[in-house]
């Protein structure tokens, strides 16, 4: 099992930044890609981001790319999101997960975080 625990959202006005944190316990974090999603008021849930396990490819959602950075450091069991330039169109709970392997698809992930809302102001 993988524990992931999200922080960091808030509320925030748009053209601003924050940046979310996924701390993981349990199994080791490193062997993991992490992955992060949100779900908008009456919207299913989205891809945002991935990184693969060791750190060293990432992919983004098209809507992010130039915005949002994904990242980790395994020493801390900790992954990020970075999000800059923040719109209310990203306004959702923002969720962080676990695969074994670098993935998009929402299916392929194990372990999910509980999520943390991010709600950003016009």
């Amino acid at each position: 099992q993988v524990q992931l625990v999200e922080s960091g959202g808030g509320l925030v006005q748009a053209g601003g930044s924050l940046r979310l944190s996924c701390a993981a316990s349990g199994r080791t974090f490193s062997n993991y890609a992490m992955g992060w999603f949100r779900q908008a008021p009456g919207k299913e849930r989205e891809f945002v981001a991935v990184i693969s396990a060791g750190g060293a490819r990432t992919s983004y959602a098209d809507s992010m790319k130039g915005r949002f950075t994904i990242s980790r450091d395994n020493a801390k069991n900790t992954a990020y999101l970075k999000m800059n330039s923040l719109k209310p169109e990203d306004t959702a709970v923002y969720y962080c997960a676990a695969a074994v392997s670098l993935t998009v698809l929402e299916m392929e992930y194990n372990y999910w975080g509980q999520g943390t809302q991010v709600t950003v102001s016009s």
